[in-house]
Formats: structure tokens, C-alpha cells, sequence
């Protein structure tokens, strides 16, 4: 089972390998440059799991843990 953004904790980052999502969603992701290759930092999860805010390409950004579980991680 492949690493996904989801599963990571406040702190911890990831460089992303690619993207299970398709259609208008990953047309989505790719609009916020998350690319393969592109390293994502997870910053904070609400109380109760969802949103999660990361950190990529120098800004901040809020995704959903359903998105967040479409984004694979290497290792």
C-alpha cells in the first residue's frame, strides 16, 4: 500500500510520487501545483481530522482528508 499525504502527522513532510485522482479533481491538484516530484509539508489538522492546511511551493493550502488520501508519497 502506497504512502499517502493523509497519512501524515503535523511536521512531518513528503515528496509527491503521484496522484490517484482523476478527472476534475486532478486537474484541480495540478492547478495547485501539486506535481510529482513537489514536496509537501503537512502544518496542521483540525480537531476533529478534516481539513488538513500543507505547505507547498511556498504558500499554504487546505485540502480535505479525502483529497489529502488521493496523493502518493515515495518510500
Amino acid at each position: 500500500m502506497k504512502k499517502t499525504l493523509a497519512g501524515l502527522k503535523p511536521g512531518q513532510s513528503g515528496v509527491v510520487d503521484g496522484l490517484t485522482a482523476a478527472g476534475a479533481v486532478k486537474r484541480h491538484f495540478l492547478d495547485m501545483g501539486i506535481t510529482k516530484g513537489v514536496r509537501i509539508t503537512v502544518e496542521r489538522i483540525a480537531p476533529f481530522g478534516d481539513p488538513i492546511a500543507v505547505r507547498l511551493r511556498g504558500y499554504s493550502l487546505s485540502l480535505r482528508r479525502d483529497e489529502a488520501a488521493k496523493i502518493e508519497l515515495e518510500g
